[in-house]
């Protein structure tokens, strides 16, 4: 297991200090030394955090213990600057008991040349969509550029990932990944090689701009015609190292393979509405990739089925898994290589945390 410089292990925010692997202290003093305070926007009210032991699950809904209680304790988290897959070949095995993660797909949008492009609001892989009704829309990867080349290098990158995390995974542990509908092929292939089982999709419902378009500068004369369909959900792939044995006995053991019911009577569901990521969740990590808190809390918290073990998250960008993590009591650990990301990530994720999911500008439920 890898530790930050003592000078990046802990973030103090609120009234409380986080030391060494962001574990909750109070003393203010001798583990002062360990601490760095995060900036917080200053529009953000976010004066105190009510701390309290994370209560045990019930039978309420999820909507009543959505991981966001009005007294909650925050669970413990790590942030690595480094490559994903150096820590992965590095990391302990048996050690990891979920991953949720949203990998740079066909490492192509995340070169320093697409970001820049992506930066300057022009050109390259990045879609950029247009201004309208007040709103700026999120850029968007066009997946629909990818070369032969590019196919096969998106198909090695997961097949690098699935063999590498494989090892450090507890029998039964789930792999949460996010995917598109035009390249899930490339990801779940290389998974199932390895030795994942396919436990289905999660399919987040969601309503973007790709998709749905008529034949470029052609629109006059093909107006009935549209080249792809309209995007309207986000496959997640849902994979799940072999359990021993049982399920039963893997679940006394490991405390992995299966996932957490939203009550007794209501099982996890692989349909999930969702909103884009809005409001203050935005303003905090203007992530071209950044998924709500609403959905990702959702995951989380069913992917732990007692609340137990540790939360990886190796490609985390802004850190959105890992506050999701954070917000529902769970430990976790978040990889990230690109250093405007990883310092991003230091602030925004105690932060984000500590809103509770209806700050995003919507309830995530059927909003557009």
């Amino acid at each position: 297991m890898q530790f930050l410089p003592r000078a990046q292990r802990g973030v103090a925010t609120g009234s409380a200090r986080y030391c060494r692997r962001y574990q909750p202290c109070y003393s203010h003093g001798a583990c002062t030394r360990f601490s760095v305070r995060a900036r917080r926007p200053k529009q953000l009210l976010l004066t105190t955090m009510l701390l309290e032991p994370v209560s045990k699950p019930t039978s309420k809904s999820l909507l009543d213990a959505d991981c966001t209680p009005k007294r909650r304790r925050l669970g413990a988290f790590e942030l690595v600057r480094t490559d994903a897959f150096d820590w992965l070949r590095a990391a302990k095995r048996q050690s990891i008991h979920t991953v949720v993660t949203d990998p740079p797909y066909g490492l192509l949008e995340y070169t320093p040349t697409e970001l820049a492009k992506l930066k300057k609001g022009r050109g390259g892989v990045w879609r950029i969509p247009p201004s309208f009704d007040g709103c700026q829309r999120s850029p968007l990867p066009r997946f629909t550029v990818l070369t032969d080349k590019d196919r096969a290098d998106l198909r090695d990158f997961f097949k690098q990932f699935a063999e590498t995390v494989f090892p450090v995974l507890v029998p039964g542990a789930h792999v949460f990944i996010a995917t598109n509908p035009l390249v899930s092929y490339l990801v779940y292939e290389p998974m199932i090689d390895a030795g994942f089982e396919k436990r289905g999709e999660i399919i987040r419902r969601v309503y973007t701009l790709r998709g749905g378009d008529r034949p470029k500068n052609a629109h006059k004369e093909f107006s009935e015609i549209t080249v792809m369909p309209k995007s309207c959900y986000e496959p997640w792939g849902l994979f799940r190292k072999p359990c021993e044995g049982r399920v039963q006995d893997n679940l006394r053991k490991w405390k992995t393979g299966g996932l957490r019911r939203l009550s007794d009577a209501e099982p996890f569901k692989d349909l999930i509405d969702s909103s884009p990521a809005r409001g203050l969740e935005r303003e905090i990590a203007p992530h071209p990739s950044l998924k709500p808190q609403k959905f990702l809390r959702h995951i989380v918290r069913a992917a732990l089925p007692f609340g137990e073990g540790v939360v990886l998250d190796p490609f985390m960008g802004s850190g959105s898994t890992i506050a999701a993590a954070s917000a529902c009591g769970l430990r976790s650990i978040g990889l990230e290589v690109n250093t405007d990301y990883y310092r991003m990530a230091e602030k925004a994720v105690p932060l984000i945390a500590a809103l509770p999911t209806d700050m995003n500008g919507a309830t995530n439920g059927q909003e557009r």
